[in-house]
């Protein structure tokens, strides 16, 4: 099995030389950089498999850096954040990083957080089957999903949540459901999390947004994933 390479990025060198030594440990390869510009470098450069971003890096900050790299990449992306409003973290999430983890932290938490993320995406390759919802297409082999023959580029935790709920069309989802369904049930994450990554799933497969189609708010609940009664399927 190739090694996975991750991208460490933080100011603070001590954290770095930690969760490195805890990710190489746990079998990965680490490369590393102390300020956004480096690090937006170095991802040219080397292609990691995943990006552990720190928000607040000195110069172009970490939300910068992430915004940056969702323009051209759907690499799996974990924050670290020592601020402590929600609207630091949900911006994040809305930029498109698949979780996040608060200072001071766990190494051990990490690894776990990484794994899971590769972990899920590994599950759902192994599936072989298209699931279709009107002309929404999601292949689970090649991890690609397409609205009316258009690909549409979704980030890990973005694609776990559109198979959870396409396996049950019309099926209302609470948002710890999701939480446990689509992101395991050993998941820490805060249940409103989920609220930002639906926004973006919107944003990238809805016609219109503001008016969604397909993933429909059920409110005092959660959310579900709704059938166009008069879409015709796309062809495999």
């Amino acid at each position: 099995m190739e090694m996975k390479k991750i991208l460490v990025v933080d100011d603070e060198p001590q954290i770095v030389r930690v969760v490195q030594g805890y990710l190489e440990r746990a079998g990965f390869q680490v490369v590393q950089a102390g300020d956004g510009e480096q690090a937006l470098s170095l991802f040219h450069r080397e292609h990691p498999d995943f990006v552990i971003l720190d928000l607040n890096l000195p110069g172009m900050d970490g939300l910068d850096v992430a915004r940056a790299i969702r323009r051209e990449s759907n690499v799996p992306i974990l924050m670290l954040t020592a601020r402590v409003e929600e609207v630091d973290r949900i911006t994040g999430l809305e930029l498109g990083a698949d979780d996040y983890v608060t200072k001071p932290f766990s190494p051990r938490e990490i690894v776990a957080r990484v794994r899971a993320i590769f972990r899920r995406a590994a599950e759902t390759a192994q599936e072989n089957e298209l699931l279709c919802v009107g002309k929404l297409a999601i292949n689970l082999t090649q991890r690609t999903v397409t609205v009316d023959g258009k690909p549409v580029n979704l980030t890990p935790t973005e694609f776990a949540l559109l198979v959870t709920m396409a396996r049950h069309p019309r099926r209302v989802f609470t948002r710890l459901q999701l939480l446990e369904q689509a992101l395991g049930t050993d998941y820490p994450g805060y249940e409103r999390t989920i609220d930002a990554h639906i926004k973006n799933l919107r944003a990238k497969i809805e016609p219109n947004p503001r008016r969604p189609t397909y993933i429909q708010t059920v409110f005092g609940v959660g959310y579900k994933l709704e059938v166009v009664e008069d879409a015709q399927p796309p062809l495999p």
